[in-house]
């Protein structure tokens, strides 16, 4: 299968459908931290949805202005409130050209604002420690023609490591990455 994972610097999803020998691809307007660049296309997601036919695309949004973790910030009343509003509409843009042109497309997020501010399906929420890692991270799967994840492996960690992580100039990309066992079922079960 052709499959794209937008906004994956890191190659997590993208190394899991390789390894099942799939042609996938990371699609992100930076460079590539996971190792393979000749996976990785370097531009803007709306470019690389039109590349080819994709039988899968997974996206996984900045979620800065559109997570609940940015409500001190981009809350009601706040002065960059505005933001949120143009970040969940440019999202609605990007998962209404997805699911024109692929018939099973997932968009993850952390819990935030997609729902009542855009027009989006009910989401399926996970947790890592549903999926082998003990610790807590409440995870929007949007799904269109995909099955819900299943849970792989239920362990009893329940630690918030993500949301307690210390400031650093690298915490945004650290707090973003997808859980190497959220990967493997993606690409498990879907692919």
């Amino acid at each position: 299968m052709n499959v794209l994972i937008g906004f994956e610097e890191s190659q997590t999803v993208c190394i899991e459908f390789r390894k099942r020998e799939h042609d996938a691809y990371s699609c992100d307007i930076q460079e590539c931290s996971g190792g393979h660049p000749e996976w990785h296309l370097k531009m803007d997601i709306r470019q690389a949805l039109r590349l080819k036919k994709w039988d899968i695309i997974i996206l996984h949004p900045p979620c800065t202005c559109i997570g609940v973790c940015g409500n001190g910030t981009y809350g009601v009343g706040k002065p960059k409130h505005h933001m949120r509003i143009e970040a969940v509409q440019w999202t609605q843009i990007i998962w209404d050209e997805a699911i024109q042109l692929c018939d099973k497309v997932c968009m993850e997020n952390p819990v935030g604002l997609l729902n009542s501010l855009g027009d989006f399906p009910e989401p399926q929420y996970i947790q890592p420690w549903q999926f082998g890692h003990g610790e807590t991270k409440k995870t929007g799967l949007w799904l269109y023609g995909l099955p819900e994840l299943r849970y792989t492996h239920i362990v009893k960690g329940r630690d918030q490591r993500v949301w307690r992580m210390a400031p650093s100039p690298e915490r945004g990309k650290l707090r973003s990455k997808t859980y190497t066992g959220i990967a493997w079922a993606m690409g498990n079960q879907w692919g």
